[in-house]
């Protein structure tokens, strides 16, 4: 019986520590690659002045997937390339960007909100959830902050909306199991919600997360330095996954 003890408490040890030290891996591995975010004028101009027909203007909410970390250059980001398709040959896209890394939607509530809706968009896409998820924002505080910003867009802007899934970000050599499971799991059920809220407000919701799920388990030129933000083809392929979902 003792040495039934010891073994159990010995592997439960074990157990622990690979807990510790995977958790510990993920942040510190994404941490010492030092990316930055790339978006340092917010404001972008996309299509030709001189020949335009229509003039829109696009706002992107959200964190560092917004925010063009993981490129060399904001014009290499998913919501820039994004406004480059839209304006097309004959358009004019005036994008702003609202969105800094880290940010969990308490944080796009308290910063960045008021001042997108202040702009009057006529285009607004949403992608925020990746923070609350690895932050262990309980499902039901993020589903109110997630009602209450589409409520406070829906109601204080005539933009069409769209509303865009978490991806499931970050490669299996970077978040190993059992954190994998765990990290996929919430993933959903928070996409589960977003999903219910863009259908309770009538918006357009655009599934990123299933489309990528494969190839962002696996490391490869899609990815930057740190293996969890996307590089300049990763985003290209979220920007063509997003732009092929909107109402044209």
């Amino acid at each position: 019986m003792k040495k039934y003890l010891k073994i159990s408490a010995v592997a439960l040890i074990i157990i622990i520590a690979y807990l510790y030290l995977a958790h510990t891996y993920i942040y510190r591995r994404i941490g010492s690659v030092h990316l930055r975010a790339t978006d340092d004028k917010h404001t972008y101009v996309c299509g030709n002045m001189a020949t335009s027909s229509k003039r829109v203007v696009y706002a992107s909410l959200g964190d560092s997937l917004t925010s063009g970390v993981g490129t060399e250059k904001y014009e290499e980001s998913y919501p820039y390339l994004l406004a480059q398709n839209m304006a097309g040959v004959n358009g004019e896209v005036v994008h702003k960007n609202f969105s800094y890394p880290g940010a969990r939607t308490v944080d796009l509530i308290k910063d960045l909100l008021k001042p997108a809706i202040a702009e009057q968009p006529d285009v607004i896409t949403l992608l925020i959830g990746t923070n609350d998820v690895h932050d262990l924002v309980d499902v039901d505080d993020f589903r109110k902050n997630y009602d209450y910003i589409l409520r406070e867009l829906t109601t204080k802007t005539k933009a069409k909306i769209y509303v865009i899934s978490i991806p499931h970000i970050g490669s299996e050599s970077l978040i190993l199991p059992p954190y994998s499971y765990y990290f996929d799991n919430e993933i959903n059920q928070f996409n589960r919600n977003i999903q219910a809220l863009a259908k309770n407000y009538n918006l357009k919701y655009i599934d990123l997360a299933t489309p990528t799920f494969d190839i962002l388990k696996k490391e490869g030129s899609h990815y930057s330095a740190d293996l969890f933000h996307p590089s300049a083809e990763g985003y290209k392929t979220w920007a063509k996954i997003v732009y092929d979902n909107l109402d044209k």
